[in-house]
């Protein structure tokens, strides 16, 4: 007499279910994104000096009020409007940070390394990855 392991049950989701959960990921992802970039934002203006540089250090600040908002925005309100700002404000920080670096910006010239500015940019790229990417099927659920 042999024994057998049981099958595995496959329960199959309904696309309209699945296509949800992939949008609340991408939803989460964004507003993570966001979320992250302007803790950072908001640690090297308060803790880092930043706050003392004219221009740059209320720029900084207002990045990090305006990440947060729209972090939470994103998590709380499920349409593609909020979305695509967090892939603008992923964006818009993005090329703040690379003018910043390669010419100078209000007089600050940035260095593209260091544990801040890294993770900083990684959260740019997933906020604008999935920021778009949610704005997109958003978008396409309302139509």
């Amino acid at each position: 007499m042999s024994v057998h392991a049981p099958s595995r049950v496959h329960i199959a989701m309904p696309a309209a279910v699945q296509r949800r959960v992939a949008t609340n990921v991408a939803r989460g992802l964004a507003a993570a994104g966001v979320l992250l970039s302007a803790d950072v934002h908001l640690d090297l203006w308060y803790s880092q000096g930043f706050r003392h540089i004219p221009t740059i250090g209320p720029l900084f600040l207002l990045n990090a009020v305006s990440g947060v908002l729209i972090g939470l925005v994103v998590l709380s309100w499920s349409h593609w409007l909020p979305a695509l700002a967090a892939a603008g404000f992923g964006a818009g920080t993005l090329v703040a940070f690379y003018l910043s670096v390669s010419v100078g910006l209000f007089g600050l010239h940035e260095v593209a390394s260091g544990q801040p500015q890294v993770l900083a940019q990684v959260a740019e790229y997933v906020a604008v990855v999935f920021g778009g990417l949610a704005s997109w099927m958003l978008w396409r659920q309302s139509r």
